[in-house]
């Protein structure tokens, strides 16, 4: 069953403004948005709906070229696409909504996606297995398993004012994030003479709290201490 809110019959009706779509143009790729010539495989793209529902939600322009040329498309063909992904590719199903926009004589679809509160959705791969990924500028990253463990955790943000009153292994990735740049799981478990368990568990509570962030890198996932603007203890 599909989670858009509206049928794709309806998509030969431009409801959006010419403007509206020429603003998204001039931002170009970015965190919250991706363009796509057309999409050829649900199986790929189902990547980008668990990326953006995953993190901060975005939209997909399709019928775009990646330098921002129009190029149109049939939207009913498009969502087709989209809706195959969305339902047959991610667990649990992505929601999303539709709209098309008329440009210079041509048709382009958006796909918006929500930042999803059925956190982490998993998009499946060509080897057959799930994975749930996170957003990071323009670009799609497998989330780790502290990611993951952030991911799942359903609970309010609640900050603690006092790094004294945590425990060693809390104090520990304080520590160590103070003195170097950032860190790997299992850095940091080593260091702290931790299993990796403990070690994930550890970050993504960090990350709750606001106290860290994290950065895909070459050399997959590294966390670092967040903004002072953002942390409060």
């Amino acid at each position: 069953m599909s989670f858009s809110s509206e049928h794709n019959r309806n998509l030969d009706d431009a409801t959006g403004s010419e403007e509206e779509l020429r603003r998204y143009l001039r931002e170009g790729e970015h965190q919250t948005q991706d363009f796509k010539f057309r999409i050829d495989s649900s199986l790929k793209i189902a990547k980008t709906l668990s990326a953006f529902a995953n993190t901060d939600g975005g939209r997909l322009l399709i019928g775009v070229k990646d330098n921002g040329k129009v190029t149109g498309v049939d939207p009913e063909e498009e969502y087709f696409m989209i809706e195959g992904a969305a339902d047959l590719y991610c667990k649990p199903p992505v929601p999303f909504s539709a709209k098309t926009f008329a440009y210079e004589d041509k048709l382009v679809l958006e796909i918006s996606i929500a930042p999803s509160a059925e956190r982490p959705h998993f998009a499946k791969e060509e080897d057959g297995k799930f994975w749930a990924f996170v957003r990071q500028d323009d670009e799609n990253f497998r989330a780790n398993k502290p990611l993951l463990r952030f991911l799942r955790d359903k609970t309010p943000k609640s900050k603690r004012k006092n790094l004294v009153a945590y425990g060693p292994t809390e104090r520990a990735l304080f520590d160590l994030l103070s003195r170097e740049q950032d860190t790997s799981v299992s850095k940091f478990a080593r260091l702290a003479k931790i299993p990796i368990y403990r070690a994930e568990r550890t970050l993504a509570l960090f990350l709750k709290w606001d106290i860290i962030g994290w950065k895909a890198t070459e050399k997959g996932i590294r966390f670092h201490l967040a903004e002072e603007e953002t942390r409060d203890f």
